[in-house]
């Protein structure tokens, strides 16, 4: 008569299988993973274009930039709080991409004191009714897009919002735990979104 496989063997084998699958699915995972950081709905013609801070590359002023010279909109709210040794990012910001080529005028500051992506929406969103903005493209870094998406859209329910995607120096959906920054911006944004869905 046979012997039937111990309870400890077929937990052993499962365990073996289930590690394999990680190990050969890890790639298609992580990038899954990766992906669902980012929503890009992509530009459309809007009232203005809005670059949230926290982009030392300048690729999110840059992305702005861009989408005035496409003819989307007619000008960017530079957000900036004053976090860089008593400076507004907002004043680096835009010296930035005027060096780049791009007219001061297509630039409209916005110092504010926010810590947190809720806290730069509550002080942006009253500007922008002020000067009567009923749609606007929000433009961040791609890994920032779901989140701020999320937010912006339960606190500007009276606005058009479409999140427009800047590219990351370190970030790539699918392929950012080939380096350190990448692994580092993955970490810290999924942290955020936990906090975030917990209301901290």
């Amino acid at each position: 008569m046979a012997r039937r496989p111990s309870l400890f063997l077929k937990i052993l084998v499962c365990m073996v299988i289930g590690l394999a699958l990680v190990w050969f699915g890890r790639g298609w995972c992580l990038t899954a993973m990766g992906r669902l950081l980012v929503r890009d709905d992509g530009p459309s013609h809007a009232d203005m274009a809005v670059v949230l801070a926290g982009d030392f590359s300048g690729n999110r002023i840059m992305r702005g930039a861009e989408l005035v010279k496409q003819g989307y909109v007619p000008r960017v709210l530079v957000s900036g709080p004053d976090m860089l040794y008593g400076l507004y990012e907002c004043d680096l910001a835009i010296p930035f991409a005027v060096k780049h080529g791009y007219p001061e005028s297509w630039f409209i500051r916005e110092p504010n004191e926010a810590r947190s992506t809720r806290e730069e929406a509550a002080a942006i969103l009253p500007d922008l009714r002020r000067r009567g903005v009923h749609r606007f493209l929000l433009v961040t870094s791609d890994y920032h897009t779901a989140r701020a998406a999320r937010i912006y859209r339960a606190v500007a329910r009276d606005f058009e919002v479409r999140t427009v995607a800047a590219p990351d120096v370190y970030f790539r959906p699918d392929n950012w735990w080939h380096n350190r920054e990448g692994r580092k911006i993955f970490l810290v944004e999924w942290m955020k979104t936990a906090a975030n869905a917990l209301g901290m």
